[in-house]
């Protein structure tokens, strides 16, 4: 145990032998950081005080200057900072006594003051009374760098959410990113529904599954990889706009854009086309934007990326071959093998779809503006309607943004008959080998069989939009306790100990 915490431990055992609970169970907060900013900084002068102006804030000390009779502190709340002035002619002898011996970085505490700025300018309050709310047993790092500290910063996001102020930022504005979502549905009649997590058939997208036990039936369950065939049961039944945000779960990578438990949310709307879906989904990214930003500009990196309706539309088909040289729906499987095999890929199951995607993971990335990319072939698109002009193609878009793929939709596949042959194709890409492939749903075949309306159906992934939405890099910076290798308690703490000695 390091001698700082040991210090900490001997001071919570002091305060309680003195009568003080260094833990109480609540206390009046009425008002924020940034509340206390907008209603007082320009209203009060350098120098000035509004001693009348009494209120209570809490939050984590920050910093701490002590002078003496009087002390310089910065409390921290989910808003922004502010400077309290601790005092004590104003606290009295024994009040301030206790501040002095037995407040550090890292408390919490709550303060009763009025406001006043210092004559450099800056907001202050003085406090003329404080509790303490929590005594911080370890001590908090000053900064965090580098490699291992960001994977530290992963593993115990609370200390980077302490440390950085921009981490909270970036949570709320995803949370806002949630909120205008909900709000542009539902001004537009979409219900929001709730399905099943745990199922026994995995469906509505192609990815590898989670599989878990349920022991009350003792049958193997799978966590959902999609919403998609649960929500168009729905509309089956006779709901046409519905929508559902929720968790999806894929055994898959972990990368830059990439994590096994996400965020997606999918709507369908009955009596709607692809068509209809892409202005739905331009006109729903640029009302996000606009709400969290002002503008539908916005800064991602270097890049300055226009979410501003309508996006750019390019059939698939003809950007690959632009860029390649290849006929996706002319071209042979030996003409696609051979290309990809110039470029050092092998393609394990010899199947149309699988050259298709390949091909495709080569050209996504030349795709910087908010652009649909259109018409995507049967073969990869098992639940998309067909092309009323091509039956070699589908009714489905993509869009991509600087690379990234952002939302899938479709006019949605509701011939009974084609979409059975559709999952019986992907079962023979199962019995390939293929673990990412369909399987067959007979249930939702009987469903489609009673009858579904024309429909159209989107997916938006929410992580990656809010990383637009936030200007962050990597996906581990918009979920906040992203998927980490298990690792001994004793090594992580080995981890921050080398970290505060790089300090």
């Amino acid at each position: 145990m390091s001698d700082l915490k040991k210090q900490r431990l001997q001071m919570i055992d002091e305060i309680r032998n003195s009568g003080i609970n260094p833990y109480p169970y609540k206390f009046e907060k009425e008002m924020s950081a940034s509340e206390i900013k907008e209603k007082y900084d320009e209203k009060i002068e350098a120098g000035n005080l509004l001693e009348e102006e009494v209120f209570k804030y809490a939050g984590r000390v920050m910093t701490l200057r002590s002078h003496g009779k009087s002390a310089f502190l910065h409390i921290k709340d989910d808003t922004g900072r502010l400077q309290i002035y601790i005092r004590k002619d104003k606290l009295g002898d024994e009040k301030y006594e206790f501040f002095k011996k037995y407040i550090n970085p890292g408390d919490w505490i709550g303060v009763k003051g009025f406001p006043f700025k210092t004559r450099t300018g800056e907001l202050t309050v003085l406090a003329t009374d404080f509790e303490l709310l929590t005594k911080s047993v370890r001590p908090m790092p000053e900064k965090w760098h580098g490699l291992k500290d960001k994977e530290i910063r992963y593993r115990q996001r609370y200390v980077d959410m302490i440390s950085n102020d921009k981490v909270i930022e970036t949570f709320r504005n995803r949370s806002l990113v949630v909120r205008y979502i909900r709000e542009y549905l539902n001004e537009r009649d979409f219900f929001e529904v709730e399905t099943p997590i745990l199922q026994n058939i995995m469906g509505g997208a192609n990815a590898r599954p989670f599989i878990t036990h349920l022991n009350v039936y003792d049958i193997p369950m799978y966590l959902r990889i999609a919403t998609e065939l649960h929500l168009k049961r729905l509309v089956v039944g006779g709901m046409e706009r519905v929508y559902e945000l929720g968790r999806i779960f894929r055994n898959e990578g972990v990368d830059y854009k990439h994590n096994p438990e996400f965020t997606t949310i999918e709507l369908y709307q009955a009596y709607a086309d692809y068509n209809d879906i892409m202005e739905l989904t331009e006109n729903l990214l640029a009302y996000v934007a606009e709400k969290i930003h002002g503008t539908t500009k916005i800064k991602y990196g270097e890049l300055e990326i226009d979410f501003k309706p309508p996006f750019k539309r390019i059939d698939m088909r003809e950007f690959i071959k632009e860029h390649l040289g290849v006929d996706i729906l002319e071209d042979s499987i030996e003409t696609m093998d051979n290309y990809l095999k110039s470029k050092d890929i092998n393609v394990e199951i010899k199947e149309r779809g699988k050259y298709i995607d390949e091909l495709w993971d080569l050209v996504e990335d030349k795709l910087v503006q908010p652009t649909f990319i259109m018409n995507h072939p049967v073969e990869i698109s098992p639940l998309a309607k067909r092309h009323r002009e091509d039956p070699r193609l589908t009714e489905r878009f993509e869009l991509i943004v600087n690379g990234t793929e952002l939302a899938n939709a479709f006019s949605e596949l509701n011939d009974a008959a084609d979409q059975y042959s559709r999952f019986k194709a992907q079962a023979d890409l199962k019995d390939l080998g293929d673990e990412e492939a369909q399987l067959m749903d007979l249930d939702f075949v009987r469903a489609l069989e009673y009858g579904m309306p024309p429909t159209g159906g989107l997916g938006i992934g929410i992580d990656r939009f809010a990383m637009f939405m936030t200007n962050t890099q990597t996906i581990k910076d918009i979920i906040p306790f992203p998927l980490s290798k298990p690792m001994a308690f004793e090594m992580e703490e080995a981890m921050m100990d080398e970290s505060e000695k790089e300090e």
